[in-house]
């Protein structure tokens, strides 16, 4: 078992998600990051879909009953083991009694913990994504025992990699939404010719941006939505939905993130600039 010491700010089980459910009002979910999610089973050499410990802002500390290994990465969060620094995206091998911990965090906004083989955690739907009420919990709270698999040995085909930060980047490339037409000359102008900052509002549903568009009047009825869909409300602002966010909506959707851009963004946190660029 892995022993919540501290829970961190908020930090959830996620996998890739839940597919095929949309229709039914249940979100995605999953990895924010899939990116950096991915390229730390890929060094555990496991199943793409292995649940991780996603990690936001302030990190837990964790206590290991057994043997296992393990790989971060992310956002650059001070990690230790035992009181030692240690590196991201690289294999460590943890032993009984070892404690995991996060320190301050210096870029990016949401790391990912993975162990060999992946948290065990309740599958729901065929994920083993947090996602409240549709599972018993929206996060990991202190007290928290996390059941993995006891491992003792395990040779990895590789034992680092190097992987670019995405908190450094700013360019979030997109596609034309459903209502895309809408938007006027001085609208399109202003959209695709300005820096965006991250407004307070951004969680794991969806992402506000500080600056507005111009108001407009255009109605549409309710709509599919899906993680990466940007809504512009009537006063002008605009709304990135993200990994839970709703499966419909009545704001016009007039553009749509690619998945890289939605990895990019994920790394985002309040006062980060970002720009749209059209695919």
């Amino acid at each position: 078992m892995l022993k919540v010491l501290k829970s961190g700010f908020f930090s959830t089980i996620q996998d890739t998600g839940r597919y095929g459910l949309l229709n039914k009002g249940v979100p995605v979910s999953g990895q924010m990051d899939a990116y950096s999610a991915s390229k730390v089973n890929q060094l555990l050499e496991n199943q793409e879909d292995a649940a991780l410990m996603e990690i936001t802002m302030t990190g837990p500390t964790l206590a290991f009953d057994e043997p296992t290994f393990i790989c971060f990465g992310g956002a650059d969060m001070s990690v230790t083991l035992n009181n030692e620094p240690i590196e991201a995206f690289k294999i460590h091998a943890i032993q009984k009694g070892d404690i995991l911990s996060y320190g301050r965090l210096q870029k990016g906004f949401r790391s990912y913990l993975g162990v060999k083989d992946g948290f065990r955690t309740k599958r729901v739907l065929g994920s083993r994504s947090f996602y409240f009420p549709l599972t018993e919990k929206s996060h990991i709270t202190d007290g928290m025992e996390i059941e993995y698999e006891t491992i003792s040995d395990f040779t990895p085909k590789l034992t680092a990699l190097k992987v670019g930060a995405l908190a450094d980047e700013t360019l979030l490339t997109v596609s034309h939404g459903p209502e895309f037409e809408i938007l006027t000359h001085e609208q399109l102008d202003v959209l695709f010719d300005k820096e965006y900052s991250i407004a307070k509002e951004y969680n794991r549903m969806a992402y506000q941006l500080q600056e507005n568009l111009s108001p407009h009047q255009s109605s549409i009825l309710t709509s599919a939505t899906m993680p990466g869909t940007v809504q512009l409300t009537p006063s002008g602002k605009i709304i990135i939905l993200m990994r839970d966010g709703q499966t419909t909506g009545g704001y016009p959707r007039i553009l749509q993130l690619t998945k890289d851009a939605i990895n990019i963004l994920a790394q985002k946190k309040y006062g980060d600039k970002i720009i749209f660029k059209n695919s």
